[in-house]
């Protein structure tokens, strides 16, 4: 199927090292003051131009727990690449393809394996298991602490499994990547619900000394647009039909997961509700909308419009998601917005009422046939964990409440949180690292609790 051809090639050997020699091995390195993590890159780059391809991704695995993946869809425009000296000039070492190139190399030749550390320095739980819950388990595992993560899909990776496209992000990647986790010593419960088959407070009675919850945001958010029906208002008064129960409506996350459930066989190509040659609008403008629309166009839409309310240079996307999408026949609509949702007599989208109301220009509005309309506009968290969690509370908008010291624990003592639970919503590497941050809490939680009781013995 064509979404799951990854779009990107890696370089080969002589490719990658010629690259690497572009690096000048700066004093002050610009590319790691770029990394949110700070990765070492001179010192692993300056390892993979002598070919000393072990030693490189020893470097960056003190590092990242997810090499293959934030080489592939990190923001690096943005980030390392963006600070590089060379980018002065137009041409940036491209920083991505490299790390991509040293993880991936790693793994199928099987270079290197880290020594399992004795796991004697405390026990904890980390719910979910995305690129937060990820991090927390493998830096505080290679410290000496025995983790257990506790996951509610059969498969681990959160969104970088079933958020992310198959042609940017192989499932097989992020697979293997989890396979490095669990070598480090690392137990993972699939199919686990925390909030609903277990809970907070069970886990602490299970002797863990620590719980994280890195659950991620998995409410999306949705608009309502008054639906037409021959002429009539029907989401309107009793019996209302809203946009949000149309069939074919849906949130961009369901979608990009029930695509990724039929490449994986779990479901059938009839069970997704975007037919071939379907006419799909995409709201929003974030990468979730890039992924959302160039996936659509990959599984057979005849044609995709990504609606926006506001200009190009307000847009969350990366500015290559969207050079990609344009390449890939996306259409763009700039201050835009559904102002109404037209079905037939079996509420199938019929067409869409669209209204362009650009600065100090009059409103146009305009009715377009469509099959689909799919909405890319953000998440907030669930509540299943709050609420069956004493002591544990969140913010007006769901997010869970921590504090700076120790750095990450919630008002529940014990509890901490990290990523886009608590706000701190971004790519995934900012993710990996607010989650570092959060493990060295942990760490320091744990230990300072041992010593307690140790010296009130």
């Amino acid at each position: 199927m064509r979404f799951k051809e990854e779009i990107n090639e890696s370089y080969t050997m002589v490719e990658a090292i010629r690259e690497a020699q572009r690096c000048l091995q700066c004093k002050v390195p610009q590319c790691k003051k770029g990394c949110p993590i700070s990765n070492d890159i001179p010192d692993w780059i300056h390892e993979l131009k002598k070919g000393n391809m072990g030693n490189a991704i020893s470097i960056i695995r003190t590092k990242s727990n997810l090499p293959a993946v934030c080489g592939r869809v990190c923001a690096h425009e943005k980030q390392c690449e963006g600070s590089c000296v060379l980018g002065k000039k137009g041409e940036p070492v491209n920083i991505g393809k490299l790390e991509r190139f040293v993880a991936d190399f790693d793994s199928d030749n099987q270079l290197t394996h880290e020594d399992v550390v004795e796991k004697t320095r405390g026990k904890v739980a980390v719910i979910g298991a995305g690129p937060s819950g990820i991090t927390v388990a493998g830096d505080l595992a290679r410290i000496g602490f025995a983790v257990e993560i506790f996951e509610m899909e059969a498969q681990c990776g959160g969104v970088l499994r079933y958020g992310i496209p198959e042609y940017r992000l192989p499932k097989e990647v992020v697979a293997r990547e989890i396979r490095y986790i669990e070598k480090m010593g690392v137990n993972i419960h699939r199919n686990t619900h925390v909030g609903v088959e277990i809970t907070v407070d069970s886990l602490f009675a299970q002797g863990f000394d620590a719980v994280f919850v890195g659950t991620g945001l998995s409410k999306p958010k949705s608009l309502e647009i008054p639906v037409y029906q021959n002429g009539r208002c029907i989401s309107e008064g009793e019996g209302a039909v809203r946009s949000s129960d149309l069939k074919r409506v849906r949130l961009a996350t369901h979608f990009l997961r029930r695509v990724e459930l039929i490449s994986e066989g779990f479901m059938r190509r009839e069970e997704l509700p975007v037919d071939e040659g379907a006419r799909v609008f995409v709201v929003g403008c974030g990468n979730t909308a890039m992924d959302a629309s160039r996936t659509a166009l990959r599984i057979g839409a005849s044609q995709v419009d990504v609606i926006y309310n506001r200009g190009i240079d307000t847009m969350t996307a990366l500015r290559a998601e969207y050079d990609d999408a344009v390449r890939e026949g996306v259409r763009f609509n700039w201050w835009g917005a559904i102002t109404e949702i037209h079905v037939d007599d079996n509420l199938d989208i019929t067409e869409i009422v669209l209204e362009t109301s650009e600065p100090d220009k009059e409103p146009v509005r305009q009715t377009l046939p469509a099959s689909n309309v799919i909405f890319a506009i953000g998440a907030t968290p669930a509540t299943k964990i709050v609420r069956t969690t004493s002591g544990l509370e969140n913010d007006d908008q769901n997010f869970l409440i921590t504090r700076e010291v120790p750095y990450g624990m919630t008002t529940r003592k014990g509890v901490f949180a990290g990523g886009d639970v608590v706000g701190r919503q971004a790519t995934v590497v900012h993710a990996m690292q607010d989650a570092k941050k959060v493990a060295q809490g942990i760490a320091q939680y744990v230990d300072a609790v041992k010593l307690i009781k140790l010296i009130n013995m």
